[in-house]
């Protein structure tokens, strides 16, 4: 059998670890701090909501919600505006082909952002609300939360209403 030549271990891989190591510290040195990165990003977002499409959106804007807005603008998503008991709508932007659970699901990311902004109560039980509100829309129960919006009947704008459960 052919012996097999050792490869020089030590000396010879000490100096491409130091250099290796000198630039991570170089390249780190010359990035930014997270609070300045983040201070950027806000800055080009306000900046970008100034822009005619964007301008109902908050100040403190999230990326999410710029989305939503763009798909909006392209027909990609539609709003829904959903009636509390005491009176107030709240437009809630979900996709064409949304179902009865992704509207939900914007429904509280929608209070959530909104709580953040705001201040208040800052934990809502989504578990309880649901096991004591229902949505309707035209008189119906939005029972099955795997069903299609469209398959209700639900289109852009129309209104869908937060309704007490009865007690059984």
């Amino acid at each position: 059998m052919a012996a097999m030549e050792e490869l020089p271990e030590g000396p010879a891989e000490e100096p491409q670890e130091e250099l290796a190591q000198e630039e991570l510290a170089q390249e780190l040195a010359q990035e930014l701090a997270h609070a300045e990165v983040l201070e950027l990003f806000q800055a080009a977002l306000a900046r970008l909501v100034q822009d005619p499409l964007l301008c109902d959106l908050p100040p403190q804007v999230t990326a999410e919600e710029i989305g939503s807005q763009v798909a909006l603008e392209y027909g990609q998503a539609m709003t829904v505006r959903v009636c509390k008991a005491d009176g107030e709508t709240v437009p809630v932007v979900v996709v064409q082909n949304a179902s009865v659970l992704e509207l939900k699901k914007a429904l509280r990311r929608h209070f959530q952002l909104r709580q953040a902004r705001q201040g208040g109560v800052q934990h809502l039980s989504w578990k309880y609300i649901w096991r004591t509100y229902h949505l309707t829309y035209a008189g119906e129960k939005l029972a099955d939360d795997r069903k299609k919006l469209r398959e209700y009947g639900i289109r852009n704008r129309d209104e869908v209403c937060f309704i007490k459960k009865l007690r059984k």
